[in-house]
């Protein structure tokens, strides 16, 4: 009949589309690769922390300092800041940040690894959310604020890592607990939401289950 030709001439046209199976796979990336983990961390878990984290910043930023901040944009923006490492993987920081020239060779191949990604949408949908993946040109103060909190929000979840390895007693992670605080002091000196944050919310990491209770 000729609306069962008209249904099959749909379903033709049908693509499939690799976006969503790839990024999925972020479960199977492992983050600290080159130091010994009591508990394993890929990369699913810190991008859903980064994310929490993110949200609640840009919370804090307009609740409390007056920012017009779009948490939810953050948070899918924390879903995907490091996506790119599906396919380059976890590059660790002494290495990626071994010098200048090593920095901007591997943010040039971030960028070409998220291209790939968004490729793997239809055309329709990739303009949508290429603005999770690049800033898209947008100058605006709060825009420029809000990636900037999604950044702290990356360091606070390395920190957060390290916190929880000094815990179980692994001095694996000392020198990069160090490191990394001293980056959040900085950035808490900069952005009233991560003080905040890091006063009223980041000790509670170091407590035992007993004590959260």
């Amino acid at each position: 009949s000729s609306a069962a030709s008209d249904v099959y001439k749909r379903q033709e046209k049908i693509m499939e589309y690799n976006f969503f199976a790839t990024v999925a796979r972020m479960k199977y990336i492992e983050r600290w690769a080159l130091m010994r983990n009591t508990y394993p961390e890929t990369l699913s878990e810190h991008s859903l922390e980064v994310s929490m984290l993110a949200h609640a910043l840009c919370v804090i930023g307009n609740v409390r300092y007056g920012k017009h901040l779009d948490a939810d944009k953050a948070a899918v923006i924390g879903l995907y800041h490091d996506a790119s490492e599906i396919i380059t993987g976890d590059m660790p920081t002494p290495i990626k940040y071994y010098n200048n020239r090593m920095k901007d060779l591997f943010h040039s191949i971030e960028d070409e690894a998220c291209e790939k990604l968004i490729g793997q949408l239809p055309e329709d949908l990739q303009t949508y959310y290429r603005d999770y993946f690049f800033k898209q040109g947008d100058d605006t103060e709060e825009t420029k604020y809000l990636w900037k909190l999604v950044k702290a929000a990356d360091k606070l979840s390395a920190l957060i890592k390290c916190m929880e390895e000094e815990k179980t007693g692994n001095r694996e992670f000392v020198k990069a607990k160090e490191s990394t605080e001293q980056m959040v002091q900085e950035l808490s000196k900069s952005y009233p939401e991560v003080k905040d944050f890091v006063q009223e919310f980041l000790p509670a990491y170091a407590k035992t289950l007993d004590e959260l209770s």
